[in-house]
């Protein structure tokens, strides 16, 4: 079901409900000031006749004047057959009484306002005793008269309102339709967008509360054209990138195809091993920067140190071993713990990992790698030689490798380590040693959690 039709459902059955317990309630005020009004009447009239009994009073019992009827020419609105009145003596006679036909009880022990039934009719019967205790009145009314009144005032407001009713709601359907039209319009808008325009929606003229939806949805269409950029990109530094390789291993296994002897073979096997470790070491690489750029938010725990230095140390001791390299970490003082931090253990090692690569891969033969683990700062350095203004500028470009290098490699570990320690609120910096030789890189907290 629309909005709309369910805004108006609820219109259409709110309304009447309100209506009814409004309705309810007013005939309850009105009899209850129609009942205030037609009391004091009768009081008053209680009072009028007591006052007129005098000594002189005839003894027998008499019958007021009879009072115009309803349809005679001087009666005007006046309709008193709905009233009655008695006067009693102590001993209980009726002296007094006003029409023939209707007979107030007589009950000499009640004083004030008493509910009697009449010839099956309800009344309202008020008894007043005389100081001397010479008579007793009493003066009443038929209810009837009374909800007459009442239901003829509550009518003449309830029937406007009930022909009024259709165009109320011809009206509300209208608002209604108005109010949502600014939905309708935006519906219409993404309906007819190409699937390519990610473009933000307008929030100027919209109402204020499609504004957080209108922002929630420009976010998101933010987030997407980010994650189609980051794939685009992807895509072409794969197709890029893989080209070369791809062409160099097909070369290479036509030349251990070709082979003529066991020497000659042996080389070539030994050259496509080594582009098959090549490739496997770009698509490894490439694979962990997609990753670490997707946008999905890693789980983060307390960082155990001594894990995670583990993991990456292994991964590298081979590379180390065959280069010659000494792989040496060294830990905070006794007393101060290593750098406390909330971080993912698995991405942490992927970092560490992409430095010491980077530093055994690139540093002299023979030489040491240290990892340094301060308690606010870990640092990687090799003894290699330094690196000019212009490479440490270019360093973390993708694909990004110095001329002269004897190693292989893609020239994606420092992305994926910068990505990694934006990730963990860090900062990553390159430089030389205090010496001016070598290569040294530092991780620190950013400045916010400094």
């Amino acid at each position: 079901m629309s909005l709309q039709r369910r805004l108006l459902l609820s219109l259409l059955i709110c309304a009447p409900l309100v209506w009814g317990v409004a309705l309810y309630y007013s005939v309850r005020w009105a009899r209850t000031e129609v009942n205030e009004l037609f009391d004091a009447e009768v009081v008053r009239l209680a009072r009028q006749v007591l006052s007129t009994l005098g000594a002189g009073f005839p003894q027998g019992a008499g019958q007021l004047p009879a009072a115009p009827r309803a349809d005679a020419p001087d009666a005007g609105d006046a309709d008193v057959r709905d009233l009655a009145v008695a006067v009693w003596d102590p001993t209980g006679r009726l002296v007094l009484f006003d029409r023939e036909g209707v007979q107030l009880p007589y009950q000499p022990q009640r004083s004030g306002f008493f509910s009697e039934e009449i010839d099956g009719n309800a009344w309202r019967v008020y008894y007043l005793q005389s100081f001397d205790g010479r008579w007793l009145v009493a003066a009443g009314q038929r209810v009837f008269e009374r909800d007459e009144m009442v239901y003829g005032l509550t009518v003449s407001q309830v029937v406007p309102w009930v022909l009024v009713l259709p165009v109320l709601l011809a009206l509300m359907a209208g608002a209604v339709r108005s109010a949502l039209s600014p939905m309708a319009r935006l519906t219409q808008e993404l309906q007819e967008r190409p699937a390519g325009d990610l473009q933000p929606l307008s929030v100027d003229r919209a109402p204020a509360e499609l504004r957080p939806m209108l922002g929630a949805m420009n976010g998101l269409f933010a987030r997407i054209e980010q994650m189609l950029v980051r794939e685009r990109r992807f895509t072409a530094d794969a197709a890029h990138e893989l080209r070369t390789p791809l062409a160099v291993l097909r070369a290479q296994w036509d030349v251990v195809r070709r082979a003529s002897g066991p020497a000659e073979r042996a080389d070539a096997e030994d050259k496509l091993s080594a582009g098959l470790d090549r490739m496997g070491r770009l698509v490894t690489q490439m694979l962990a920067l997609s990753r670490v750029e997707s946008g999905t938010i890693p789980v983060f725990d307390d960082v155990n140190w001594t894990l995670v230095v583990e993991q990456a140390m292994s991964d590298c001791l081979a590379l180390a071993e065959r280069r010659g390299i000494e792989l040496a970490c060294e830990w905070p003082p006794a007393g101060l713990p290593p750098m406390p931090l909330l971080g993912n253990e698995h991405l942490l090692a992927v970092l560490l990992r992409n430095l010491l690569d980077n530093a055994v891969r690139y540093a002299p033969a023979g030489t040491a790698v240290t990892l340094r683990i301060a308690s606010n700062t870990i640092e990687v350095e090799n003894q290699g030689p330094a690196l000019t203004a212009e490479q440490l500028a270019r360093l973390g470009e993708r694909f990004y490798r110095p001329d002269g290098q004897q190693e292989g490699g893609s020239g994606l570990g420092v992305s994926i380590v910068r990505r990694i320690a934006e990730l963990h609120g860090l900062e990553f910096q390159f430089g030389p040693l205090a010496d001016g030789s070598g290569v040294r890189a530092l991780l620190r907290f950013g400045g916010a959690r400094r």
